[in-house]
C-alpha cells in the first residue's frame, strides 16, 4: 500500500439482532459504552484509516446518528441505512466512501477488534489485494446431509473460522459485488469467485461476534480482562 493511498472502513451494523432476546446489540452497553461506540473508537484511533462509514438498520438509524454526533469521531463521514441482506448494506457503505483505494469491512458486532488487527490486515492485503482475519478451527468438523448422516470429516488443519476485519483493494471488492448474483455471509466469497487470491492472516480468538446475550456477557468479561 502506497503512502498516498486512502483507506476507508465500512462498519456493517445493519443486522436485526433477532437472537438477542429483544436487546439491540449495537446499542447494548459494553464496559459502560454502546457496542457500536467501542468499535468506532478503535477505527478512530487507527492511524491508517482515513474515513469510516457506518451502516445501520432502520430501527437504530436515528439513535446511531445521534451517537456518532455526540461521540466526536471525526473520521466517521456518514451513517447510512442498510439493505435487506448483508451484502446490500456493505454496498451502500462502499458507495459512500470518497476516493479510497483500500477498504476495511468490519462487523459492528465485533467490538473487541484492535488497531493492530486492522493494520495487519492492510499489510497483508497489500500483497494480494484481499486479506481476511481468521483463526484455526479447534473443534472437529463433520459434513452432514439433510438427513444428518455424517458424510465426511475434513482435516482440521485446513479449516479456519473467518472473522472481520476483511480488507480489499476498493476496485476488487466493488467489482466482486457488481458481479455477485448470490447471497453471501462474508465479503471475501464474491472476491474468491471473481478469481482473486484471498490471503488469511491470524485473527484473535477474543475477537468474538455478538449474536446472543451470552456473547454479550462473554464480551464484557473479555473487555474487563484485557483492560480495553
Amino acid at each position: 500500500m502506497k503512502r498516498n493511498e486512502k483507506v476507508g472502513a465500512v462498519i456493517a451494523a445493519g443486522g436485526s439482532s433477532q437472537r438477542m432476546g429483544g436487546i439491540d446489540k449495537m446499542l447494548a452497553p459494553l464496559g459502560g459504552e454502546p457496542v457500536l461506540a467501542r468499535v468506532l473508537s478503535v477505527f478512530q484511533h487507527c492511524p491508517t484509516v482515513d474515513q469510516v462509514v457506518v451502516v445501520l438498520n432502520e430501527q437504530n438509524l436515528k439513535q446511531g446518528r445521534q451517537l456518532v454526533a455526540e461521540g466526536g469521531w471525526s473520521k466517521v463521514s456518514d451513517v447510512c441505512l442498510g439493505g435487506p441482506r448483508r451484502q446490500d448494506s456493505v454496498i451502500n457503505g462502499l458507495n459512500r466512501l470518497l476516493n479510497c483505494q483500500w477498504v476495511v469491512i468490519h462487523d459492528g458486532a465485533r467490538p473487541l477488534v484492535t488497531v493492530d488487527l486492522i493494520e495487519r490486515g492492510l499489510e497483508v492485503a497489500s500483497q494480494t489485494g484481499a486479506a481476511i482475519a481468521a483463526v484455526p478451527v479447534t473443534d472437529t468438523i463433520k459434513l452432514a446431509g439433510e438427513d444428518l448422516l455424517v458424510q465426511g470429516t475434513p482435516p482440521r488443519r485446513s479449516l479456519w473460522a473467518v472473522q472481520t476485519p476483511q480488507v480489499f483493494h476498493f476496485d476488487i471488492i466493488a467489482e466482486a459485488y457488481r458481479q455477485a448474483k448470490f447471497e453471501v455471509t462474508d465479503d471475501s466469497t464474491p472476491v474468491e469467485r471473481l478469481g482473486h487470491k484471498v490471503k488469511i492472516y491470524p485473527g484473535a480468538y477474543d475477537n468474538i461476534k455478538i449474536t446472543t446475550p451470552d456473547d454479550l456477557a462473554l464480551a464484557e468479561i473479555l473487555w474487563r480482562k484485557y483492560g480495553r
